[in-house]
């Protein structure tokens, strides 16, 4: 169903890098475009730029949330607010493991069951969950992250088989490396850390992820562009790596009360 069809869009995460992308594209298709973050000082600065309805609520605020989905009917809701506490999954914190699901997963869960089962009866919608390569493959120190986001994939695609025979549409975008924000956020406003991730890397920028999004929203009714891996053309994932023991393996036990 290309945008002609939708009227209203719901945008997590909007205040910055791709969320803030999203909305600025889905104004230029003259949608109504409802922003959710947390900065409100963004948020305002972003609908004077574009006209879009700002709200400024954390996704984890489930009350907010529902009040909001039951005012508006939306054709499109995008997921994409999200964080990462990167660090080794025998190192994280219960306020790691809980602050990563509640954002990454669980608020994703609650806003898809507000919103599709209303795309559903009207037989029209559309959802992008902005999940991560993190979800597909392995790399250290970001379990939680991986787990989180593997779960956001499994959702998307149950949420095909939970809304067949209805024009719901469902894609999941799957970003590599982008030049956005994020590490900043998570790794700290450095200018060490925009050298480590950013600078000197050829990287798609936010506005190239929004464009992929549009693609897959202004494709015929008769399209569903369910899975897109968006990673710079120089990066890749995978490798093998193989460590030495550090120390002799410790033997297998050999029952109790049995001596050596």
């Amino acid at each position: 169903m290309p945008f002609s069809d939708y009227k209203t869009a719901l945008v997590t995460g909007a205040s910055s890098g791709i969320g803030a992308a999203v909305v600025e594209r889905f104004c230029r298709e003259g949608l109504e475009v409802h922003a959710v973050a947390r900065s409100l000082d963004a948020l305002q600065q972003l609908a004077q730029r574009t006209g879009c309805v700002p709200h400024a609520i954390d996704v984890t605020d489930r009350d907010a949330l529902s009040a909001l989905a039951k005012e508006v009917e939306f054709d499109i809701l995008v997921n994409n607010a999200g964080v990462d506490r990167p660090k080794k999954f025998l190192e994280a914190d219960d306020g790691d493991i809980d602050l990563l699901v509640d954002v990454n997963l669980r608020a994703v869960l609650h806003l898809c069951r507000m919103v599709v089962p209303g795309m559903v009866k009207r037989d029209r919608g559309h959802v992008i969950n902005i999940s991560s390569i993190a979800g597909a493959y392995n790399f250290g120190g970001n379990s939680t992250y991986h787990a989180t986001k593997a779960g956001v994939s499994m959702l998307s695609n149950q949420l095909r088989i939970d809304a067949f025979g209805r024009r719901v549409r469902v894609t999941e975008i799957c970003p590599g490396r982008v030049a956005t924000d994020i590490f900043a956020h998570v790794h700290g406003d450095d200018p060490s850390i925009r050298e480590r991730f950013i600078d000197g890397f050829e990287l798609p920028q936010a506005t190239d992820i929004a464009e992929a999004i549009a693609f897959a929203v202004a494709a015929p009714v008769a399209v569903n562009v369910g899975h897109m891996e968006i990673t710079p053309t120089l990066q890749v994932m995978g490798g093998l790596q193989t460590a030495k023991p550090e120390g002799p393996a410790i033997p297998a036990s050999r029952g109790k009360g049995t001596k050596p």
